[in-house]
């Protein structure tokens, strides 16, 4: 480009001028109504919220196990698992407690209800873990990740039957938002802890 006083003259109006306009760009307000802000990103009372209603959901098959038998049982865990779970957005990654080759990871709803509530030929080693007489389910997180719109926990689920005795088993979660906003378990796997 050839350097004349009409490009030298150009540039200092066009600097001055930005240079000018800066000042009130800083003293710019906004009025009105807020506009809404939408979000998917996952919060730690989100994870806290959904393991909350895990718990109360387990209890909630166990005892509906006791007063209505399998039939209400197995109604209840299909309603918890539709709800919880992101089966309808693919494979869970699902590892439950009690599980052994070759049915050990549970990747279908239909391996999810059969660990649940047992009564499923196709899976004759499931007695069904949520029949087990669960009352109350304490959850003590050893660290939540969040990235946006997944979430990660880990730590120990202590379990409590009717009889008071309570079992302990190591825990991970996965979540992930669906299309609809809800917050959905995409990963589980559960193991007991090791004992020296």
């Amino acid at each position: 480009m050839k350097i004349t006083f009409r490009n030298i003259a150009l540039a200092i109006v066009l600097t001055t001028g930005f240079a000018a306009a800066t000042p009130a760009l800083a003293n710019t307000t906004h009025t009105g109504p807020a506009a809404p802000v939408v979000s998917s990103n996952i919060t730690e009372a989100d994870v806290i919220a959904a393991q909350r209603a895990w718990g109360n959901a387990l209890v909630s098959i166990a005892t509906d196990f006791e007063k209505g038998g399998f039939k209400l049982a197995k109604a209840t865990a299909e309603k918890v698992i539709d709800s919880a779970y992101g089966y309808a957005m693919g494979p869970v990654l699902f590892k439950p407690t009690l599980t052994t080759a070759p049915q050990t990871f549970r990747t279908t709803r239909e391996g999810a209800l059969a660990y649940f509530v047992g009564g499923d030929k196709n899976y004759p080693s499931d007695t069904g873990f949520a029949l087990k007489g669960w009352r109350s389910a304490e959850i003590r997180n050893v660290a939540i990740q969040l990235h946006g719109d997944v979430a990660i926990s880990q730590g120990n689920v202590m379990l409590t039957d009717k009889a008071g005795k309570t079992t302990t088993v190591d825990k991970t979660w996965g979540y992930k938002r669906d299309d609809q906003g809800r917050l959905l378990i995409v990963l589980h796997h559960s193991s007991l802890p090791v004992k020296p």
